[in-house]
């Protein structure tokens, strides 16, 4: 029996530093934009160019006008619009000298660190050599695609001149980067966009269109090569971005001020590496706005404290559910507010609701692999689940990589004969790794060199923010993009969303555990294949005989549909009942009832195939709890008192959220 300390953790890693107020970088800045109040008849007078810079790139498209057409605003002559655009001129130089001030501290700041592993740490250069030697090869291919593009270009041209020629300009783009009504409605900004899209198109087809590539090789290409276009997309640029542009023409340059203070910001706050802000942290504070569920914790240990929230009936099922969260992130993603907490909507259920919140390991952990996390973690969790419970068995939640420990544990159960797990529920886990997604391409041996070396400086852990920016890029329009360009093109300060604030409240991972995970799962693939060893055993998940529950995402970009539904199908022995949610990894999940959101799919067979399951299933509008809840109070025994977490054997050591949680990377 492990000793059971009751000394709180400090919250703060040993070596981190004091934290800067949010948007206050500590390099001189320049005194605050000067503007000008302007009446309504400047307003209209400089609105002709200078408030509507999409206006004055159009002039090239325009109709010739008669001679007795008024001049331009900038023709005439007058003291306040001098004084308008001296003040635009004033806040541009401002806003270069904070953008100039910020990157040489940045500079200075790296000048003492390593270089940068290597130039090229995803290997993309090898995987576009290959696809460029095999077009090469193919000069026919090539040739066929070079007219391809001929002819995209020629069409492109003919209807500009239709537009030229009175034409109705077309319906504003689906596209988000392109939502702004100026780059339908403006020519310029149209021919822009729309050889952009031509161009970026005909790439990634061109890269998809090599055939005789190792699969694998060609999809990192792909891969790449789409982060690269998304990067040359001309929303991403002042000089480009209408929406950008006249932000600056309205605010007479002070937007752009505002943009490279955010800019210089965010530099400090990544010490000298831009960490583009997605929310406005400093409005959150765990336990105070987020993560409120009352309850207590109940134990506590150097790998996870045990959390057991409060009753919300006075009845409860007898059998309790013991939630176990990815430790890559940290658990209050099932309790962000009131009206999307799941722990909340599960207690209201009536089931007595426990998670484990694994601790924020540093240095000290750096040799803890899945054993630990196996004996330490799930038989400890579940052992004090059922003695504060008074029972012998639990329910069980594994989310996303808790899912994948979860799995192999239930494995190693089945091997011993260990009965304590009734049944156990899957919220986008992955057991088998085959269809991984894109994740697939960070772990080949030449990035998993680069990721051990960056372990072993950071003292044997894998920083929180590594692993944030590798989740950004699988997603770089939404995660990286949209913030560049809406923080520092168009100035505006961060939302105040609080699922972003937790996206950013990363942890560390130990160097044992993780590099594990990528080669065993991801790499190699073994879980699934019953070669994969843990606390001593080869496990097979085809020995588990239990109730299991599987919930996939429709749009899941870190654990795909297809990768759950061959996870689901790993476990052959096992009653499976899955369920096929709308939207993403988060949102698929968490996805209160209340919200009216989405919509689910049921099917109660599980055929052979992901395709089969989709054409037999039946859409239902909105949440999918409820659908899971009846399956859950199905494994959960009879009605019981409701359970008091100050009230049980395992004296209450601090209220939830607890510890561990507020412990910042």
């Amino acid at each position: 029996m492990a000793k059971r300390p009751t000394a709180a953790p400090t919250t703060e890693a040993p070596e981190a530093r004091t934290p800067r107020k949010s948007g206050r970088p500590t390099s001189p800045k320049p005194p605050r934009p000067v503007r000008v109040r302007k009446t309504s008849a400047q307003v209209e007078a400089v609105t002709d160019n200078a408030a509507d810079p999409t206006r004055a790139v159009a002039e090239p498209f325009a109709k010739a006008e008669p001679a007795t057409q008024a001049p331009s605003a900038f023709a005439i002559p007058g003291e306040e619009q001098r004084q308008m655009l001296e003040t635009l001129s004033l806040n541009l130089a401002r806003a270069a000298m904070t953008a100039q001030s910020a990157i040489a501290e940045a500079a200075l700041s790296q000048a003492d660190r390593p270089a940068a592993l290597s130039p090229d740490p995803f290997n993309v250069g090898p995987a576009m050599n290959s696809v460029m030697t095999s077009l090469a090869s193919r000069p026919d291919k090539l040739f066929a695609a070079q007219a391809d593009l001929f002819n995209r270009y020629m069409d492109l041209w003919a209807s500009t001149t239709r537009r030229v020629a009175g034409e109705e300009p077309p319906q504003p783009s689906k596209d988000k980067r392109f939502k702004d009504p100026a780059w339908s409605e403006n020519p310029m900004f149209d021919v822009m966009r729309q050889s952009y899209l031509v161009t970026s198109d005909w790439m990634n087809g061109l890269v998809s269109s090599v055939e005789d590539v190792d699969p694998m090789v060609k999809r990192r290409a792909e891969f790449f090569t789409k982060l690269l276009t998304d990067a040359f997309s001309p929303s991403n640029f002042l000089a480009s971005n209408p929406a950008a542009l006249k932000a600056m023409a309205d605010s007479n340059g002070e937007s752009l001020v505002k943009g490279m203070q955010n800019f210089a910001a965010d530099l400090e706050r990544g010490m000298g590496k831009l960490k583009i802000s997605q929310a406005d942290y400093g409005k959150f504070v765990v336990g105070e706005n987020v993560a409120t569920a009352p309850g207590q914790v109940v134990w506590r240990d150097e790998l996870f404290e045990l959390i057991q929230f409060d009753a919300a009936t006075d009845k409860q099922r007898q059998i309790p559910l013991l939630i176990f969260p990815p430790w890559i992130n940290k658990f209050y993603i099932l309790d962000l507010q009131p009206e999307n907490s799941m722990i909340r909507w599960l207690s209201a259920q009536g089931f007595t609701v426990f998670v484990c919140s694994w601790v924020n390991p540093d240095r000290d952990k750096a040799a803890f692999g899945f054993d630990d996390y196996l004996e330490k973690g799930i038989y400890r969790a579940t052992e004090k689940a059922m003695e504060q419970a008074g029972t012998d068995r639990v329910n069980t939640v594994g989310y996303c990589i808790g899912g994948t420990l979860m799995g192999a544990a239930l494995a190693h159960m089945a091997a011993k004969g260990d009965k304590r797990v009734a049944s156990t529920t899957f919220f986008a886990a992955q057991h088998d790794f085959a269809e991984a997604g894109d994740l697939l391409l960070f772990t080949d041996e030449h990035w998993l060199a680069q990721i051990e070396e960056q372990m072993d400086a950071a003292g044997g852990v894998l920083p929180g923010a590594a692993m944030a920016e590798t989740f950004n890029a699988l997603r770089a329009n939404d995660l990286i993009w949209s913030f560049f360009v809406s923080n520092y093109l168009m100035g505006k300060s961060p939302a105040a969303f609080d699922l972003l604030f937790w996206n950013a409240d990363q942890t560390r991972m130990p160097k044992a555990l993780h590099m594990n995970y990528l080669r065993s799962m991801y790499g190699q693939n073994l879980l699934s294949k019953g070669e994969f060893e843990i606390g001593g055993l080869k496990v097979d998940l085809s020995k588990v005989r239990i109730p299991l529950y599987f919930q996939a995402s429709r749009e899941d970009h870190i654990a795909p549909m297809n990768s759950v539904y061959r996870s689901a199908k790993a476990f052959s022995n096992a009653d499976v009942t899955l369920t096929l949610a709308g939207s993403g990894h988060i949102a698929g999940v968490v996805n209160p009832p209340a919200a009216n959101k989405y919509q689910h799919w049921i099917n109660d067979a599980l055929p052979a195939t992901l395709g089969e399951w989709q054409a037999g299933a039946k859409e239902h509008p909105g949440s999918w709890w409820p659908h899971w809840a009846e399956w859950l109070h199905g494994q959960s025994g009879k009605w019981v008192a409701a359970r008091n977490p100050n009230s049980g054997p395992l004296s209450p050591i601090e209220p939830a959220p607890g510890s561990y949680v507020k412990v910042k990377s």
